[in-house]
């Protein structure tokens, strides 16, 4: 049976809260995790950018990484990357043949499993350094049972409200259980609710806390830089050309640095040529350019989606965009959508699929942004619209609304650009 087979088994939206399952599952295989060094990134929005920015940085100055992120776009491998490179079905099968019976006798869900794979797998290919993604929240997350070299949390905003709370104060208090006694704590531009949340946590299990500046680098310029459209930006006296696009990459970018610059003499590297080398970085469906007139992005909240619009102000300035939209049924569907109206000439309304959760209706969506009185059009799926809009429409083409629907959409247009980021 392939690792692909025995996933299809586990329903991949059960989610558990809780470490025992994983802490069963990671010692039923040797704990794996007892010999790996991690930088643990949790965070509302951008801890996907702002590891493939650690990972890019670390690989390229000479340290063999791993990194472990979720969901996936098209395929399972892409969770699983050593180098840069999604792992191999060949690699992907053998460790989950090993994993499979421990994980039926403790019950491990999609994602525990999942996360005990990564271990098995970096353990294996002898990683210098692991890039650890949380799935959501952080205190209860199965990646929380590991104690990393630094904990990262990127931004805190309002999602996942039913496991980790309506207020700001409390989702920062679930993300802060990512923080370790004596472990640096790495934070980036966040309400002060949360500053106030992350201060206090530090302070009471004593590990040092290095919030980044609370001034976003301004952009100065765009300029293509080995065949990729990069905003170009300082960071003290260093020139910096980032390929991922928009203001939140920038505060990204920042707290990527902070890392940076904290392990550089800890670890033997070159600060300055690390910041250089994130001209190479990759991370797809984050406000991602196929061909002239494609964008693809996973923005799948407000705050994602209001990233996204500011950075299409930068690129687009006053462009009005065909949109392709979808959402799942048990997202908040509203703001968002209030926020793309500002900027569609027209929504192209796609259902995806994702087994065991169903999307809102072209109706439904079309419901919400009636006030609005743009256009909308129902298409059968996420490819059949993006090839409509780009057939009806002469302007840019986004898709926006949700990751998975992101991956329909690279599937068929860019299947190559979600397996490496070398």
């Amino acid at each position: 049976m392939t690792a692909a087979e025995r996933f299809e088994k586990l329903p991949m939206f059960d989610i558990r809260v809780g470490l025992e399952r994983t802490e069963k599952l990671a010692a039923a295989v040797g704990n794996p995790e007892r010999g790996l060094r991690f930088l643990h990134l949790a965070g509302t929005n951008g801890k996907g950018s702002t590891g493939a920015m650690l990972e890019c940085a670390l690989r390229r100055s000479g340290f063999r990484t791993g990194f472990y992120t979720s969901p996936h776009l098209v395929d399972l491998r892409e969770r699983f990357r050593i180098d840069g490179r999604a792992v191999s079905a060949a690699e992907l099968d053998a460790a989950a043949d090993e994993l499979a019976e421990a994980g039926r006798e403790i019950g491990a869900s999609y994602f525990e499993f999942a996360t005990v794979l990564a271990l098995l797998l970096f353990a294996r290919a002898k990683t210098d350094v692991v890039v650890w993604e949380t799935g959501m929240g952080g205190r209860l997350d199965a990646t929380n049972i590991v104690t990393p070299a630094a904990s990262i949390i990127t931004n805190i905003a309002f999602d996942h409200r039913k496991y980790l709370g309506n207020t700001i104060a409390s989702i920062a208090g679930e993300k802060a259980g990512i923080v370790k006694p004596g472990v640096p704590l790495f934070t980036g531009i966040v309400p002060e609710e949360a500053e106030e949340v992350f201060r206090r946590r530090a302070a009471e299990i004593g590990a040092p806390r290095f919030p980044v500046p609370r001034a976003e680098a301004p952009l100065e310029r765009f300029a293509e830089v080995d065949g990729r459209l990069c905003q170009c930006f300082a960071y003290g006296d260093l020139p910096v050309a980032l390929p991922l696009l928009g203001g939140m990459q920038r505060r990204n970018f920042l707290v990527a640095a902070e890392v940076l610059k904290y392990f550089a003499p800890r670890w033997g590297f070159d600060f300055r040529r690390a910041v250089g080398e994130l001209r190479a970085v990759r991370w797809p469906a984050r406000f991602q350019r196929i061909g002239e007139r494609l964008f693809v992005d996973g923005g799948h909240n407000p705050d994602g989606i209001a990233a996204l619009r500011a950075a299409l102000a930068e690129v687009l300035p006053g462009k009005k965009l065909a949109v392709v939209y979808g959402a799942f049924a048990d997202k908040e569907a509203e703001p968002s959508l209030a926020a793309l109206a500002g900027i569609a000439s027209v929504f192209f309304f796609a259902p995806f699929a994702a087994p065991g959760r169903a999307a809102r209706t072209a109706e439904e969506l079309a419901a919400i942004i009636a006030p609005s009185g743009v256009p909308w059009r129902a298409a059968s799926g996420a490819v059949d619209a993006v090839r409509r809009a780009l057939a009806e429409t002469d302007g840019a083409v986004l898709v926006a609304g949700s990751l998975y629907m992101a991956g329909e959409v690279l599937a068929e247009f860019a299947p190559e650009s979600v397996f490496d980021l070398v």
